[in-house]
């Protein structure tokens, strides 16, 4: 079918029959279409090919452009922004293609179709994790593996959807920065503490006793199945909601969070941290580290800002 005829077709009807091919090779498991848009199509384009039958649609940053704060229950999208939707592999691709233009009335953003082969989905993606060494003795180690280093300080952790399993810039500088630290008998603070490796990391490395906060009821949870998992005991992590805290200061605070959080936090994290305690904050895009440092300086020497991927870390000491 020509762009003209497409063009004075009549509007598609709701419900679209499957577009199969029985031609098509069994062993190809997905029909990937890749469009490349903006956020203002995502919503009509997610709508349209859900209709015509896609098993999934997602979305994905096209220029690895960071997204800075979202507003309260925002999803937002990059500017350019690439909509993956996956389709059984019997789906004729053409055919999938003219009705999806029918239904848009127009052309198609730029576009590519790719087959996507059958393999097993759960071992491919457990072997994209591997142990990770930060500093000299700390590894953070999956289930599914053996310790490299069976004498070091091994943090058992499985990767997750959420809270923090070393794979990021900023929870790789943080626990850098931790095995770096003379943490013998020390307390520490995890604000944010998310999935606990920090916290963790740093009782593994020697710390006394650790506190962690989060304001996700699900990430206490998260914390206290892996503290356990590493043989932590109760009493040497406890973990509170942010208006449980005891405001007690402690020898170390580590907080990978956000730039805003961490500027308007600055007098409560500042409090919480012991004179002459350490403190290292993380989640800050390089653009952001000014404005942090400076919320910081008044009560800590600041080191010089570490940086990693675009994100950096900022640590000092707190003045006597």
């Amino acid at each position: 079918m020509g762009q003209a005829a497409l063009a004075a077709a009549p509007a598609a009807p709701v419900s679209l029959p499957a577009f199969r091919d029985p031609t098509r090779e069994a062993f190809m498991s997905w029909l990937q279409i890749r469009l490349a848009i903006t956020p203002d199509q995502a919503e009509a384009l997610e709508d349209q090919l859900l209709q015509l039958g896609a098993v999934s649609v997602t979305f994905m940053d096209a220029e690895d452009q960071p997204i800075f704060e979202p507003d309260l229950n925002t999803t937002p999208l990059w500017s350019h922004t690439h909509l993956l939707a996956l389709f059984e592999a019997d789906t004729d691709p053409d055919a999938l293609l003219a009705h999806l233009q029918l239904l848009r009335g127009g052309d198609l953003p730029e576009h590519q179709t790719e087959v996507i082969e059958d393999q097993d989905w759960e071992r491919s993606w457990m072997d994209n994790f591997q142990p990770m060494r930060f500093g000299h003795r700390l590894w953070i180690v999956p289930s599914w593996h053996a310790a490299p280093e069976p004498d070091a300080v091994n943090l058992l952790l499985d990767p997750g959807l959420a809270f923090g399993t070393g794979t990021h810039p900023t929870t790789a500088l943080c626990l850098e920065w931790l095995d770096a630290q003379t943490l013998d008998d020390r307390s520490l603070l995890d604000f944010g503490c998310g999935s606990g490796i920090l916290a963790i990391a740093g009782l593994l490395l020697g710390a006394r006793q650790a506190v962690g906060t989060d304001i996700d009821p699900q990430a206490l949870e998260a914390s206290r199945d892996n503290a356990e998992r590493n043989g932590i005991a109760p009493e040497r992590f406890t973990l509170y909601l942010p208006e449980q805290l005891p405001q007690e200061p402690a020898d170390v605070v580590v907080a990978n969070i956000l730039a805003g959080p961490l500027v308007s936090l600055a007098p409560q994290i500042t409090a919480l941290v012991k004179p002459g305690g350490r403190l290292a904050l993380s989640g800050i895009l390089a653009e952001q580290a000014d404005e942090v440092r400076a919320a910081y300086s008044g009560a800590f020497d600041l080191d010089p800002t570490a940086d990693k991927d675009g994100w950096v870390r900022i640590s000092g000491v707190r003045r006597s």
